[in-house]
């Protein structure tokens, strides 16, 4: 029984679109790394951005063995780029369940993680530098508790200079009175929309992938075991 040509290219296109993908998702999470500046602050409750540039990284590796094994009509590269589909789709879909109905838990981490970083004033100047920039984008002032977190040397970023944002007032100054938490919860769920809509993307187009992939395989079997 003779390989199905459509198959084997439809596998080949397919894989070409996956690898592309692959591009797109590392493009994405290498934007989403040096968005903000870079900033420190906004790094640390980040992690995942590491975890989808890793993914990218595999999905291009996947998309050139399923080209190579398509077109080669190899078994063991169907197989394994099977098996790899497989993997990443199960941890995709455990990492969109979890993101879905652990919302909650998500922002106690992200307080957990900015709370490592009180005082604010004993932190590098490196650090201080990114979020006081951080304080001027998000009109905010302090990390958790607003502006006791920096102490008695509260910076001029905190100065609530923008009369629209909820601002309180300490002795002679006008500070801004939500903490910067509100903002980088909010950074982090806008990030988190993004790779939870590229994660089901790519989700319906590894289903596609693993049937031609075994119905490709299957096909190779049979012809195999015809000629014996």
């Amino acid at each position: 029984m003779a390989v199905n040509k459509c198959v084997k290219y439809l596998l080949f296109l397919f894989n070409l679109l996956f690898w592309i993908s692959g591009c797109i998702i590392l493009a994405v999470a290498i934007w989403l790394r040096v968005s903000n500046n870079a900033n420190k602050v906004t790094q640390v409750s980040v992690p995942g951005i590491d975890l989808l540039i890793a993914i990218g990284v595999i999905i291009m590796i996947l998309g050139f063995l399923g080209c190579c094994g398509a077109i080669r009509e190899s078994k063991v590269m169907l197989m394994l780029f099977f098996i790899g589909l497989l993997l990443i789709f199960i941890l995709l879909l455990a990492a969109g369940i979890l993101g879905a109905v652990g919302e909650n838990k998500i922002n106690d981490w992200i307080q957990e993680s900015l709370k490592k970083l009180l005082p604010l004033s004993s932190q590098p100047p490196d650090v201080q530098t990114d979020l006081q920039a951080l304080e001027v984008q998000g009109k905010c002032c302090g990390l958790v508790n607003g502006y006791s977190d920096w102490g008695s040397n509260i910076p001029t970023s905190c100065n609530c200079t923008d009369t629209s944002a909820p601002c309180q007032t300490f002795g002679t100054r006008n500070l801004y009175k939500t903490p910067c938490m509100t903002f980088v919860i909010a950074f982090m769920k806008q990030n988190l929309t993004v790779v939870l809509g590229i994660a089901f993307a790519i989700a319906i187009l590894m289903i596609f992938g693993m049937s031609l992939a075994m119905t490709l395989y299957c096909q190779i079997r049979r012809k195999e075991a015809g000629q014996a």
